[in-house]
């Protein structure tokens, strides 16, 4: 008994505690474009992250490292959905009028969906067929309860928008297997435009598959990073140097909610 309530307690620890860590869009993927992998169905995600200032757009909120948490589930065995909240500081002189006191403080925090469907698995209709899926994040912008403005370009709301299409394959060598991945993102923002082709590739040793190695170019940067998976894939660290200097990191708990062992697909 005494090991299962401390079993519950570490779980719990983990999975909410731990959250000083990565840049994330609350999607699977690489460190931060989009890949064409997905979570086995029924697969719920957890998780949470510290941001760098220098992985945020460049008109985020007057510019500060902060932090999101995030859900995500994977459903209908193609489809994923998340829901993604990054916390906002209380600033003065920007027309917000928050108390003196919330200044350099946590006071608020910008909320966003994501989505994306894989319209084809790896392999499916021929051997050599990259998987490939369509995905946005932060579709909408609007006030109060409505949500139903399209209209993200610019630099207002919408921070986190971009539209995409990825693939990716992979392939068993000697030493582990390799994933290579492509993508096209979107968006007609100001503060970070996208609109261009992002690559990358990931690497998993035979001597521990449960570790990652990844390099990708997002279209906008070369990062580096590496994730690491523990407990049947149940939790899931990844610590990653945008342009080879900026330090993030995260955490993520997963569980499949139809039982069974997780996909090793990661979250970013």
């Amino acid at each position: 008994m005494k090991h299962y309530i401390l079993t519950c307690f570490l779980c719990l620890l983990m999975s909410i505690g731990k959250i000083h860590a990565q840049f994330t869009n609350g999607v699977t993927g690489l460190l931060h474009m989009p890949n064409a992998e997905m979570q086995r169905d029924g697969t719920f995600v957890l998780g949470g992250n510290f941001l760098s200032k220098e992985n945020l757009p460049s008109d985020w909120w007057w510019g500060y490292d902060t932090y999101n948490y995030f859900v995500n589930i994977t459903f209908l065995d193609r489809l994923e959905i998340a829901y993604v909240m990054t916390l906002v500081q209380g600033k003065p002189n920007t027309g917000y009028h928050w108390p003196e006191f919330t200044y350099g403080k946590f006071v608020n925090q910008d909320r966003h969906f994501a989505a994306r469907i894989q319209a084809v698995k790896e392999g499916e209709w021929w051997k050599h067929m990259p998987s490939i899926v369509l995905g946005v994040n932060d579709p909408t912008t609007g006030g109060r309860s409505d949500y139903t403005d399209m209209n993200v370009s610019g630099n207002n709301n919408g921070y986190f928008n971009r539209w995409y299409i990825a693939a990716t394959k992979h392939f068993e060598t000697r030493y582990g297997e390799l994933g290579v991945h492509a993508a096209y993102l979107y968006n007609k923002r100001t503060d970070y435009p996208l609109n261009g082709p992002a690559v990358g590739v990931n690497f998993r040793p035979n001597f521990d598959r449960d570790l990652n190695f990844i390099v990708e170019y997002d279209a906008k940067t070369i990062n580096i990073g590496a994730t690491y998976s523990i407990w049947a894939d149940h939790f899931n660290f990844l610590v990653e140097l945008q342009q080879g200097r900026y330090l993030s990191a995260g955490l993520v708990y997963k569980v499949n909610l139809l039982g069974g062992n997780n996909w090793k697909a990661k979250v970013f």
